[in-house]
């Protein structure tokens, strides 16, 4: 308890928000607490939580980055492939078209679920959010494809 206000200073030093610092404290405390049996007897515990905090910040601003990066690249529209009259997948193709006009967050879900069998749970647990949310984006996926294919049946008639 002592060490909370170092390592809240610290955090907002680091993070430069008032909330995120206390994510990351929050976060610090949860960690040292669950690997109490890494902290060496006779070192700083001080110096061992701050550098939990300081990797928690480091790998949270690495995921960001890497997550910003990947959902804008993920968020862009393939190129148009050209497509052989012999190939027989128009409907994938199609299909493929409707999923890229989607947001890559429902994108995202719908696949996990839809394409790769994964459960709700398991896709929770890799877009780190909760369960509920999964669901929600899978059910707005659903819907949207649904409409994008009835507005597509309009269009072809």
């Amino acid at each position: 308890m002592a060490l909370l206000p170092s390592l809240r200073g610290f955090a907002r030093f680091l993070a430069r928000d008032p909330s995120m610092a206390d994510d990351l404290v929050q976060e610090t405390v949860l960690r040292a607490l669950d690997r109490m049996t890494q902290f060496e007897p006779g070192t700083s515990l001080k110096a061992w939580c701050f550098t939990i905090l300081r990797n928690i910040f480091l790998e949270q601003r690495r995921r960001g980055k890497k997550e910003k990066e990947v959902l804008e690249h993920y968020g862009q529209q393939p190129s148009q492939r050209v497509s052989s009259s012999a190939d027989g997948r128009q409907e994938v193709q199609e299909l493929e078209a409707l999923l890229w006009q989607l947001t890559p967050l429902l994108r995202e879900a719908l696949v996990l679920i839809g394409a790769h069998g994964m459960t709700y749970v398991e896709a929770a647990e890799i877009c780190e959010v909760d369960v509920g949310t999964i669901k929600a984006r899978v059910s707005r996926a659903r819907t949207m494809l649904h409409k994008l294919t009835q507005k597509q049946g309009r269009k072809g008639d």
